[in-house]
């Protein structure tokens, strides 16, 4: 069975296919255009953003027999090998495989040979901040004077382990995590494609989970995929996530307001049953009381437009004061850091919500 998974078979074939890079990917394109190719390439930033995808796509625009203005055509024998990672003139380095110094030169003695096929001979050199000193010190010999017809991509998650020295020699590119409205909406149009059936307000999670990592959103989605038979659902991904009905967090609220601590213990009871990951009771609050604190400082006069539980957030926003919200930030953020050092972490979300309720002088009238 010849299966690939969602982020390999969307992977971008061209620099326009790319989503929430598009400075980074307009400076590519106009290096070509003005025919300002820099010697080295660094591209920096968190997991699943696409800084291996740019690299690869650079060095197939770099070796194209067609490139029209940094853009390869995908049809050429160069391009369809370096697809295939099958490209002679392409040399992927896995940095973290590779930290001895003997290693690292016995590659870039490599160097002096020209390429076999393409126009340059790339290397792409992977987590490059893996490299020990020595290797770093032999890649900068390397890099002050290298052939014309060598190009460097260096690919990192943690830019501040880079030495200065080797940064100072490339064109560094920090890319940024997505907004999870892009990462929505990409989603929603991937799916469309693969014919399957969504809920809008499940994808909203599972953007929002995806913390700004397209391949991350990809990989979530596809577990959605096989939990929901190919429907995707907001309760199955709500499960997926061990994540809780905002609407039970409400409830919470409501109840530490009231200082009904009898009827709070009961509905914790319920919420503990319903296999959630705890945690996540704490860091939905949170966010409630985010929403309360942009509401009470942005007045909204247009209620028809909100739903039923952004309802709920401004009826509360104007019953809360800035004094009280205060006051449970810091009781979650303390508790949340020493959660660990209860017996478990029922006994701690019990303890730290019962605090918050003993904190309240007066019962809300709800």
């Amino acid at each position: 069975m010849n299966y690939k998974i969602l982020a390999r078979k969307w992977r971008p074939k061209s620099f326009l296919d790319i989503i929430g890079q598009k400075y980074i990917v307009k400076a590519i394109i106009n290096s070509f255009k003005l025919n300002k190719i820099h010697q080295a390439w660094i591209f920096s930033g968190t997991r699943g953003i696409g800084k291996t995808t740019i690299a690869r796509l650079l060095a197939k625009s770099l070796n194209c027999k067609n490139q029209n203005l940094g853009l390869s055509c995908n049809n050429c024998n160069n391009c369809k090998d370096i697809e295939k990672l099958c490209f002679p003139d392409l040399l992927e380095i896995d940095a973290a495989s590779k930290t001895k110094v003997e290693e690292i030169k016995d590659l870039l003695d490599t160097i002096k040979y020209a390429p076999i096929r393409g126009k340059y001979k790339i290397y792409l050199i992977d987590e490059v901040h893996m490299l020990s000193k020595h290797s770093f010190n032999a890649l900068l010999k390397i890099l002050e004077e290298p052939p014309q017809y060598v190009k460097f991509i260096l690919i990192t998650t943690e830019i501040n382990k880079l030495p200065d020295s080797i940064i100072s020699r490339c064109i560094f590119f920090n890319l940024q995590s997505i907004n999870y409205s892009k990462i929505q909406n990409y989603l929603k149009n991937i799916l469309k494609l693969e014919k399957i059936n969504f809920e809008e307000k499940a994808l909203q999670i599972i953007a929002e989970y995806a913390n700004g990592s397209i391949r991350d959103a990809l990989n979530l989605t596809e577990q959605a995929i096989l939990l929901s038979n190919s429907n995707i659902k907001k309760k199955y991904v709500l499960k997926m996530f061990g994540m809780i009905n905002k609407n039970h967090i409400l409830k919470i609220i409501i109840l530490i307001l009231k200082k009904n601590t009898i009827e709070l213990i009961d509905h914790l009871k319920l919420i503990y049953n319903s296999n959630i990951e705890l945690e996540q009771i704490l860091i939905e609050m949170l966010k409630i009381f985010h929403n309360i604190i942009i509401f009470k400082k942005i007045p909204y006069n247009n209620i028809k437009k909100l739903s039923k539980y952004q309802k709920k957030i401004l009826k509360l926003s104007k019953l809360i004061h800035y004094q009280e919200l205060q006051i449970f930030y810091k009781i979650i953020l303390n508790g949340k850091k020493n959660l660990y050092f209860f017996p478990n972490t029922r006994i701690g979300i019990d303890l730290i919500l019962l605090d918050m309720l003993h904190s309240i002088k007066n019962k809300f009238i709800l």
